[in-house]
């Protein structure tokens, strides 16, 4: 023991060093902790769970991550027949989570003091309306409405231009705002199914991000005119509207990039032959409708069929020839004979059509000046010389 007497006092004046660099002992603990976080943060990175591009991404990762939840504000599943007063700041919140709840209603101030949320989840309550305040959400992109009890939605939605998808599933709806789409021009997803609408809104054509659109479920008897201008729209279902729905639009046939197309269960005799045209159509069900046009034997023959027998339809019927316009036979047989005028060539056999002013002049009988003197009132009426009637 003596050995290593000497080297006792040596040890304590490091360990005393070190308390004077570091400052206390809590600085110690202090890096240990750094040191242990470092080593937990290396763990993950080591097993793939931060970003891959180095550990300065996958520490900004982390941070941003933590940032988001100290963000949320969640308070769904409480079984709250209304929300407390809320003395904290609602400015920060960006996801406000409040379903499966039994509200009534939500207070306008606590809406209007959402300034920054983007995510708005109020689904499974007993809402039988959304507070008009909603409209002072602009940065809101995600609106859940589901399993309430509404029966419209406010006007001021309009407002939430940076709407990006709206789920209002599963309420009393008879109708949406009529100018819905005037203003969302951001929407990507409108999902209305299970409610009671008998008709979607005329503007819903100027939905032009639209990629799904689901209005299943309810009453709809017609799909409104130009939707032709959803030139992004994927997905549409529109099935189980049972007795109301009885035709598709022509414009569903234009709907360049449509991948999924569900009309099952209504009362559909006849799919437009521009349906032919869908060459991205990848899912198509049509069961549980009258169709004679195509036959449903022939849609069960799969999509390839049913495009088949469309297209053939639209370019003359059933495979027939095409019958050849009447006119540019009258032209063949000289029954009209077109004259020659500066600047325009003689109408040629094959034309589909002639124009007003290559028709000649009529001046036989038929002409109008001999009409006009076998009118009636020409020949019924006294002449000038004769002796007028009292």
């Amino acid at each position: 023991m003596a050995v290593y007497w000497p080297y006792v006092p040596i040890l304590a004046i490091i360990r005393s060093m070190l308390l004077w660099l570091l400052g206390s002992h809590n600085c110690i603990s202090e890096v240990e902790k750094k040191i242990g976080s470092m080593r937990e943060m290396g763990e993950k990175r080591r097993r793939g769970h931060l970003n891959p591009a180095g550990f300065a991404g996958g520490l900004h990762d982390h941070e941003e991550k933590k940032k988001n939840e100290e963000h949320k504000l969640d308070m769904s599943g409480m079984s709250m027949d209304a929300l407390p007063h809320l003395t904290m700041s609602l400015g920060q919140v960006t996801i406000l989570d409040l379903s499966n709840n039994n509200l009534e209603s939500i207070p306008e101030s606590i809406i209007a003091r959402l300034l920054n949320v983007v995510v708005l989840d109020v689904r499974s309550n007993q809402l039988k309306s959304l507070p008009n305040s909603i409209g002072c959400l602009s940065k809101l992109k995600v609106l859940n409405v589901s399993g309430n009890l509404l029966e419209s939605l406010p006007n001021t939605i309009e407002e939430c231009r940076a709407l990006e998808e709206l789920h209002a599933n599963f309420n009393e709806l008879t109708k949406l705002p009529d100018t819905l789409g005037f203003e969302l021009h951001s929407l990507r997803k409108l999902s209305v199914n299970s409610n009671k609408l008998a008709q979607l809104p005329s503007s819903t054509s100027h939905m032009t991000a639209l990629r799904a659109l689901d209005a299943r479920l309810n009453c709809l008897r017609a799909l409104p005119d130009g939707l032709e201008n959803l030139a992004n729209l994927e997905a549409l279902n529109v099935s189980q509207n049972f007795q109301f729905l009885r035709e598709l639009p022509y414009a569903v046939g234009l709907l360049a990039s449509l991948r999924e197309l569900d009309v099952s269960y209504n009362s559909i005799a006849a799919l437009p032959d521009s349906m032919g045209c869908l060459t991205k159509l990848a899912r198509f069900s049509a069961v549980g409708n009258p169709l004679v046009s195509p036959p449903m034997d022939v849609v069960e023959q799969g999509l390839d069929a049913m495009r088949a027998y469309l297209t053939a339809r639209m370019n003359g019927g059933d495979g027939k020839r095409k019958k050849k316009a009447w006119l540019p036979k009258l032209v063949k047989y000289s029954t009209f004979t077109a004259r020659m005028t500066p600047g325009r060539t003689r109408v040629h056999e094959n034309t589909e059509g002639l124009l007003m002013s290559d028709y000649r002049s009529l001046n036989g009988i038929a002409s109008p000046r001999f009409l006009t003197m076998l009118s009636p009132r020409r020949l019924f009426s006294p002449r000038r010389n004769s002796p007028k009637h009292c």
